[in-house]
């Protein structure tokens, strides 16, 4: 009879360990990870403000390039000297 409730308490223990707790474990840190890589709401509104931002400032950069392209034609050859 204690032969029956050793294996009664262990073949469940070890199906646990072996099957569940991995699958269990995996799981988790595949939820946690995924959850931490998405943007929120707010952060992704924020991110599109910053690069519309970052696009109007690189029209800027060009705009002034050409500027300067126009009115001093070696300025690009100063500028990378120093």
């Amino acid at each position: 009879m204690n032969e029956y409730t050793f294996a009664f308490a262990f073949v469940p223990t070890l199906l646990f360990v072996v099957i569940v707790a991995p699958l269990w474990i995996l799981m988790h840190y595949r939820s946690k990870r995924r959850s931490q890589g998405a943007l929120s709401e707010d952060e992704r509104a924020e991110l599109e403000r910053l690069a519309e931002i970052a696009e109007r400032m690189g029209e800027r950069v060009e705009t002034l390039e050409a500027i300067l392209d126009a009115e001093t034609p070696d300025w690009r050859k100063r500028h990378a000297q120093e």
